[in-house]
Protein backbone atom coordinates (compact mmCIF):
# COMPACT_ATOMS: atom_id res chain seq x y z
CA UNK A 1 0.00 0.00 0.00
CA UNK A 2 1.26 3.35 -0.80
CA UNK A 3 1.89 6.42 1.26
CA UNK A 4 -1.07 8.05 0.52
CA UNK A 5 -3.45 5.01 0.91
CA UNK A 6 -1.90 4.43 4.29
CA UNK A 7 -3.35 8.09 5.28
CA UNK A 8 -6.33 7.34 3.58
CA UNK A 9 -6.74 4.53 5.50
CA UNK A 10 -5.78 5.57 8.81
CA UNK A 11 -8.37 8.40 8.46
CA UNK A 12 -11.12 6.21 7.92
CA UNK A 13 -10.60 4.12 10.94
CA UNK A 14 -9.54 6.96 13.11
CA UNK A 15 -12.52 9.12 12.14
CA UNK A 16 -15.16 6.19 12.52
CA UNK A 17 -13.75 5.14 15.88
CA UNK A 18 -13.66 9.19 16.93
CA UNK A 19 -17.22 9.58 15.64
CA UNK A 20 -18.45 6.47 17.33
CA UNK A 21 -16.71 7.45 21.18
CA UNK A 22 -18.71 10.23 20.65
CA UNK A 23 -21.54 8.61 19.47
CA UNK A 24 -22.30 11.11 16.45
CA UNK A 25 -23.91 10.04 13.24
CA UNK A 26 -22.36 10.67 9.92
CA UNK A 27 -25.01 13.58 9.72
CA UNK A 28 -24.85 14.90 12.86
CA UNK A 29 -20.53 15.29 12.45
CA UNK A 30 -21.14 17.00 9.03
CA UNK A 31 -23.95 19.61 10.65
CA UNK A 32 -21.18 19.87 13.38
CA UNK A 33 -18.11 20.69 10.83
CA UNK A 34 -20.21 22.68 8.26
CA UNK A 35 -19.14 19.92 5.33
CA UNK A 36 -21.78 17.70 3.58
CA UNK A 37 -22.96 13.93 4.83
CA UNK A 38 -21.08 12.36 1.87
CA UNK A 39 -18.03 13.93 2.72
CA UNK A 40 -18.19 12.44 5.97
CA UNK A 41 -18.92 9.11 4.46
CA UNK A 42 -16.37 9.48 1.60
CA UNK A 43 -13.77 9.88 4.40
CA UNK A 44 -14.95 6.84 6.74
CA UNK A 45 -14.53 5.04 3.63
CA UNK A 46 -10.94 5.87 2.56
CA UNK A 47 -12.22 7.16 -0.62
CA UNK A 48 -11.85 10.95 0.53
CA UNK A 49 -9.19 13.60 -0.80
CA UNK A 50 -10.00 15.96 1.94
CA UNK A 51 -8.91 19.35 1.78
CA UNK A 52 -7.31 20.87 5.16
CA UNK A 53 -10.02 23.36 5.59
CA UNK A 54 -12.02 20.11 5.89
CA UNK A 55 -9.76 18.28 7.92
CA UNK A 56 -9.58 21.30 10.05
CA UNK A 57 -13.42 21.37 9.97
CA UNK A 58 -13.65 17.59 11.07
CA UNK A 59 -10.82 17.49 13.65
CA UNK A 60 -12.27 20.51 15.32
CA UNK A 61 -15.59 19.21 15.56
CA UNK A 62 -14.71 16.21 17.41
CA UNK A 63 -11.98 18.01 19.92
CA UNK A 64 -9.33 16.72 18.17
CA UNK A 65 -5.65 17.55 16.24
CA UNK A 66 -5.78 16.57 12.92
CA UNK A 67 -2.60 14.47 13.40
CA UNK A 68 -5.04 12.40 15.52
CA UNK A 69 -6.81 11.63 12.30
CA UNK A 70 -4.29 10.86 10.25
CA UNK A 71 -2.27 9.22 12.63
CA UNK A 72 -1.27 5.37 12.42
CA UNK A 73 -4.19 3.63 15.00
CA UNK A 74 -2.49 3.31 18.41
CA UNK A 75 -3.68 1.84 21.52
CA UNK A 76 -6.11 4.23 23.80
CA UNK A 77 -3.57 3.39 26.70
CA UNK A 78 -3.71 5.69 29.67
CA UNK A 79 -1.65 5.22 33.07
CA UNK A 80 -2.37 7.75 36.31
CA UNK A 81 0.24 7.60 38.37
CA UNK A 82 -0.55 6.58 42.25
CA UNK A 83 -0.87 10.46 43.42
CA UNK A 84 -3.40 11.32 40.60
CA UNK A 85 -5.97 9.67 42.04
CA UNK A 86 -7.41 10.75 45.29
CA UNK A 87 -7.51 8.88 48.06
CA UNK A 88 -9.90 9.64 50.88
CA UNK A 89 -9.56 9.22 54.72
CA UNK A 90 -13.04 7.30 55.87
CA UNK A 91 -13.85 6.28 59.95
CA UNK A 92 -10.88 5.39 61.87
CA UNK A 93 -7.85 4.34 59.66
CA UNK A 94 -9.50 4.03 57.02
CA UNK A 95 -8.17 4.92 53.54
CA UNK A 96 -10.40 4.69 50.08
CA UNK A 97 -9.53 5.73 46.68
CA UNK A 98 -11.15 4.16 43.49
CA UNK A 99 -10.07 0.80 41.79
CA UNK A 100 -10.77 3.19 38.37
CA UNK A 101 -10.47 6.42 37.94
CA UNK A 102 -12.96 6.47 35.38
CA UNK A 103 -16.35 6.09 36.16
CA UNK A 104 -18.20 3.24 35.76
CA UNK A 105 -21.94 3.62 35.39
CA UNK A 106 -24.21 1.70 38.38
CA UNK A 107 -20.71 0.42 39.99
CA UNK A 108 -18.72 1.98 42.93
CA UNK A 109 -15.29 0.17 42.62
CA UNK A 110 -12.76 1.13 45.88
CA UNK A 111 -9.67 -0.24 47.10
CA UNK A 112 -9.76 0.21 50.79
CA UNK A 113 -6.40 0.42 52.97
CA UNK A 114 -7.28 -0.62 56.84
CA UNK A 115 -4.47 1.02 59.17
CA UNK A 116 -4.18 -1.87 62.14
CA UNK A 117 -7.15 -1.63 64.15
CA UNK A 118 -8.95 0.93 61.52
CA UNK A 119 -12.55 0.48 61.38
CA UNK A 120 -15.48 2.58 59.34
CA UNK A 121 -19.24 1.98 58.82
CA UNK A 122 -20.72 1.34 55.41
CA UNK A 123 -22.95 4.01 54.05
CA UNK A 124 -26.34 1.94 53.14
CA UNK A 125 -27.84 2.39 49.76
CA UNK A 126 -30.76 1.92 48.13
CA UNK A 127 -32.87 -1.54 48.03
CA UNK A 128 -31.32 -4.36 45.59
CA UNK A 129 -27.92 -2.77 45.86
CA UNK A 130 -25.41 -5.63 45.93
CA UNK A 131 -22.12 -5.50 47.46
CA UNK A 132 -18.84 -7.76 47.37
CA UNK A 133 -15.53 -7.10 49.41
CA UNK A 134 -12.34 -9.03 48.76
CA UNK A 135 -9.62 -9.31 51.01
CA UNK A 136 -6.65 -8.69 49.48
CA UNK A 137 -4.43 -9.08 52.08
CA UNK A 138 -4.36 -9.46 56.30
CA UNK A 139 -7.75 -9.74 57.90
CA UNK A 140 -10.95 -8.02 57.85
CA UNK A 141 -14.41 -8.32 59.94
CA UNK A 142 -16.96 -7.51 58.34
CA UNK A 143 -20.28 -7.19 60.36
CA UNK A 144 -23.71 -6.84 58.15
CA UNK A 145 -26.77 -6.26 59.97
CA UNK A 146 -25.37 -7.68 63.73
CA UNK A 147 -23.75 -10.50 61.76
CA UNK A 148 -19.98 -10.88 62.14
CA UNK A 149 -17.54 -12.47 59.30
CA UNK A 150 -14.19 -12.86 59.68
CA UNK A 151 -12.41 -12.58 55.64
CA UNK A 152 -8.47 -13.56 54.86
CA UNK A 153 -6.67 -13.05 51.94
CA UNK A 154 -8.81 -13.93 48.98
CA UNK A 155 -11.76 -14.46 50.93
CA UNK A 156 -14.80 -12.71 49.44
CA UNK A 157 -18.43 -11.67 51.27
CA UNK A 158 -21.70 -11.00 49.40
CA UNK A 159 -24.42 -9.07 51.25
CA UNK A 160 -27.05 -6.51 50.55
CA UNK A 161 -26.08 -3.04 50.41
CA UNK A 162 -29.11 -1.29 51.67
CA UNK A 163 -28.81 -3.13 55.31
CA UNK A 164 -26.26 -1.74 58.17
CA UNK A 165 -22.80 -2.96 57.84
CA UNK A 166 -19.13 -1.74 58.08
CA UNK A 167 -15.68 -2.62 58.18
CA UNK A 168 -12.46 -3.63 60.80
CA UNK A 169 -9.32 -4.79 60.60
CA UNK A 170 -8.67 -6.43 64.39
CA UNK A 171 -5.35 -7.29 63.68
CA UNK A 172 -3.03 -3.98 65.99
CA UNK A 173 -0.23 -4.77 64.14
CA UNK A 174 -0.56 -5.29 60.68
CA UNK A 175 -2.58 -3.44 57.78
CA UNK A 176 -5.13 -5.19 55.72
CA UNK A 177 -6.09 -4.20 52.53
CA UNK A 178 -9.33 -5.20 49.90
CA UNK A 179 -11.90 -4.10 47.23
CA UNK A 180 -15.15 -2.96 47.64
CA UNK A 181 -17.98 -3.48 44.74
CA UNK A 182 -21.05 -2.09 45.02
CA UNK A 183 -23.50 -3.10 42.50
CA UNK A 184 -25.92 -0.03 42.89
CA UNK A 185 -30.01 -0.64 42.06
CA UNK A 186 -31.46 2.10 40.21
CA UNK A 187 -33.58 4.28 41.41
CA UNK A 188 -37.50 3.91 41.31
CA UNK A 189 -37.04 -0.09 40.21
Amino acid sequence: MDAPRHVAAHLARNLLSLRHARTLTQDALAKAAAVPRSTIANLESGEGNPSLAVLVKVANSLGVPIDELLASPRAKVRKWAATDIAAQSQGRGVTMRPLVPEPVPEEMLTVMDFAPRGAMRGTPHLPGTREFFTCLGGQVTIFVAGDRFELSAGDVLAFPGNVPHSYQNPDAHGAAHGVSVVILAKAGV
